[in-house]
């Protein structure tokens, strides 16, 4: 973590005391996608991990930047990407919630769905997001784990061409609370628990 904004490394090390506020049920489900990088790691293999949810607005975005950082964080390589069944973009309260843990965040591109770049060090290049669909030609089409943060693309997708395993992990959207006195709390709050499962899932590597 050399170099690390201050307050990404603040941030991490809070998500990395949180274990005990997940739930023996869900610590199960975050198991698998952990067992599922363990035997690609065994096996040689590079590990990629798509997360995918309708809109690739809010909760895909945040699994795809925590799986990154808690690889960082934890001296792993995993390449993680996100994608949705349609595209719009990353969502504006989304992205607040992002810059609020400490990233840096910058914007390029068209103005309807921007490119954000993601920093937490001077010394790693940022991470990219932008909304797309999951089987859009920057993520992977084969050999990778598809993760699915909502219920609605999870239906939508029973399979995730090119995957070699899929992972339903759903989440309540904070999309619910948009206009609402509730709405920045909500987006932090969803952001952390994201950060905070993503976390334990590369912990235990």
């Amino acid at each position: 973590m050399k170099n690390w904004y201050p307050e990404i490394v603040s941030y991490c090390k809070a998500l990395d005391g949180e274990f005990d506020l997940i739930s023996e049920g869900r610590k199960e489900s975050l198991e698998q996608i952990g067992q599922y990088i363990r035997s690609k790691t065994n096996n040689g293999e590079s590990t990629k991990l798509i997360v995918i949810c309708t809109h690739n607005s809010r909760r895909s975005h945040f699994g795809q930047i925590w799986l990154k950082i808690a690889a960082e964080y934890y001296g792993l390589i995993i390449e993680t990407f996100s994608g949705g069944t349609e595209a719009t973009a990353f969502h504006p309260n989304a992205v607040k919630a992002v810059g609020k843990c400490g990233f840096q965040v910058t914007s390029t591109g068209d103005k309807s769905n921007p490119v954000y770049s993601i920093s937490f060090t001077d010394d790693i290049a940022p991470i990219k997001c932008h909304s797309k669909k999951f089987d859009d030609p920057a993520n992977p089409v084969s050999g990778f784990g598809a993760i699915m943060v909502c219920t609605s693309a999870a239906e939508a997708c029973p399979l995730v061409p090119g995957a070699d395993e899929r992972f339903v992990l759903p989440y309540s959207d904070p999309k619910e609370f948009d206009g609402t006195e509730l709405e920045e709390e909500k987006y932090s709050e969803r952001c952390r628990q994201i950060g905070r499962e993503m976390f334990y899932i590369v912990s235990s590597l």
